[in-house]
């Protein structure tokens, strides 16, 4: 059972973690934008692109062979194209998008994190010593030992082999 509690929590933290809350959410609020982005291009930016040729983006193409077209139907029959205008009218609705999910979503929960992190009380615990200084304090107190005197830091303390010895 207690095995069972540790990999629960373990999940429950993995879940808790500002990166997942922030990727669900953003998956999230995609989809659920996904239609409104579509409308906004099809119906907005399509149009504006629409009077300076076809409004739907899709008929921007390029030819990189020969291409031809049935005459009654005016389709494209024959070559290969280069479809530039989907990739334009999916590279606005990603951008869209990206902007709708940062600015309404991403943005104000780091302002609330920022704010959170405010409000947390300063913490003034003294910063514990460095391996150096610890090791030096060593080697003074064994100096002090040895020779009996109290233990004073020499004006080579923290030099490695500068140590006086004994005659």
């Amino acid at each position: 059972m207690s095995e069972s509690k540790g990999v629960i929590q373990g999940f429950k933290e993995f879940l808790m973690r500002g990166n997942v809350i922030e990727l669900a959410v953003a998956v999230v609020v995609g989809a659920a934008f996904t239609n409104i982005v579509n409308a906004v291009v099809k119906g907005v930016i399509n149009p504006i692109i629409g009077a300076l040729g076809s409004q739907n983006l899709d008929n921007y193409k390029a030819c990189l062979t020969t291409c031809g077209t049935n005459k009654k139907t005016g389709e494209f029959t024959s070559g290969i194209y280069v479809l530039w205008g989907s990739v334009v009218s999916a590279a606005l609705t990603f951008l869209i998008t990206a902007a709708v999910v940062y600015f309404l979503m991403i943005l104000p929960i780091n302002k609330w994190k920022e704010r959170q992190a405010a409000r947390k009380p300063v913490d003034n615990t003294p910063v514990d010593p460095t391996e150096v200084e610890l090791l030096i304090e060593i080697r003074d107190a064994l100096i002090a030992q040895r020779t009996g005197s109290p233990s004073v830091p020499s004006s080579t303390a923290g030099i490695i082999g500068t140590q006086k010895t004994q005659q």
